[in-house]
């Protein structure tokens, strides 16, 4: 089997069960297929990424984040109408209140779109990153870990389809040929240092699936369909995997995009992650896939939520999120949206 039972409350599953034989293939896919309808949240191990490259990832993003705040303000997200870049803490909101973490955002590497009045509003997403000239070295890092977990959502992704009785590229029209690919690293402050116990608020991820590195520091809380909330601490050597909106959307909520959370770490300490996002191509609109029978009956329709409306467009929903989470730039950049 390759679901465990530890302290650690959620399952842990080993990917390279599924590319190993047939039958550990289908043991893999039958303990994703009851994660997936239980609370899309698990460790993944068994990925293949290096561990030097994570060590590396930590490394240069504790770099940065000891820069002097002149140098991080650099690159500060609210210069970029794409919503790349730093955010000090408490400038990224959750559900209209603060989050106490400082970040840097990146996503897919690409030219600005010349806009014009029949562009969609979508394509303001696209442009470029900004990247520190106080750290050179974390432009080529940051890209290739960025790659790499671009590579485990997607492995993730084609055994989430053998699990729902697809074949294994059924989301490929979703990704191809160029997903999203928005990654953060985050630095949680102490509660001494915060105003709140919100490092992030509740919230559900809006793409594909997320693949979350943590350092050694607890935080992260998933809740369950029974409003329970569990703990999710560090995992050596695993990531944390959990699905978003968009498989919801895609499964009539077989699949749901659980609420998670993290919480500030306590005074005196600090917590790092690595969250990665890997979400459908901007100008693609989200299917009904048709489950077989035993899974279908097992549906339980999208979430309604009137704050986080979920839409199939899935340029729209990415601008939606960016837009709320992010007011400081909306209003400079695209305050004909508001």
């Amino acid at each position: 089997m390759s679901i465990h039972t530890s302290a650690v409350q959620l399952p842990i599953l080993d990917l390279s069960r599924f590319n190993a034989s047939p039958e550990s293939r289908s043991e893999f896919v039958a303990d994703l297929r009851r994660v997936l309808h239980d609370h899309g949240f698990f460790y993944l191990v068994g990925h293949g990424v290096p561990p030097e490259l994570i060590a590396d990832v930590f490394a240069v993003a504790k770099r940065f984040f000891a820069l002097p705040e002149k140098d991080k303000l650099e690159i500060e997200m609210v210069n970029s109408p794409h919503f790349r870049g730093y955010n000090r803490a408490g400038l990224e909101h959750t559900r209209g209140k603060q989050d106490w973490r400082e970040q840097i955002d990146v996503n897919t590497e690409s030219e600005a779109i010349e806009l014009t009045a029949d562009t969609p509003a979508w394509k303001r997403l696209i442009g470029p990153n900004q990247w520190p000239s106080a750290l050179p070295e974390l432009k080529p890092l940051l890209l290739r870990y960025q790659a790499e977990v671009t590579r485990v959502g997607i492995d993730v992704l084609k055994a989430i389809g053998i699990a729902l009785g697809q074949d294994e590229n059924v989301f490929s029209t979703l990704y191809e040929p160029q997903p999203t690919q928005l990654l953060k690293i985050v630095r949680y402050p102490g509660r001494d240092a915060a105003e709140s116990e919100q490092g992030v608020g509740a919230h559900k991820d809006g793409g594909l699936v997320t693949v979350l590195l943590q350092d050694s520091t607890p935080g992260l809380r998933v809740r369950t369909e029974e409003g329970v909330w569990l703990e999710a601490p560090p995992l050596p050597g695993s990531f944390v995997i959990n699905t978003g909106e968009l498989l919801e959307l895609a499964t009539n909520g077989y699949v749901k995009a659980d609420v998670h959370d993290v919480v500030t770490p306590p005074a005196g300490s600090e917590r790092f992650s690595v969250p990665f996002f890997l979400g459908a191509r901007y100008d693609a609109v989200v299917p009904v896939i048709e489950l077989p029978e035993e899974l279908s009956r097992k549906e339980r329709g999208i979430t309604v939520d009137p704050l986080n409306p979920i839409f199939r467009e899935v340029g729209q929903n990415n601008l939606k999120s960016r837009l709320r989470s992010h007011p400081d730039v909306a209003q400079r950049h695209h305050a004909d949206l508001l």
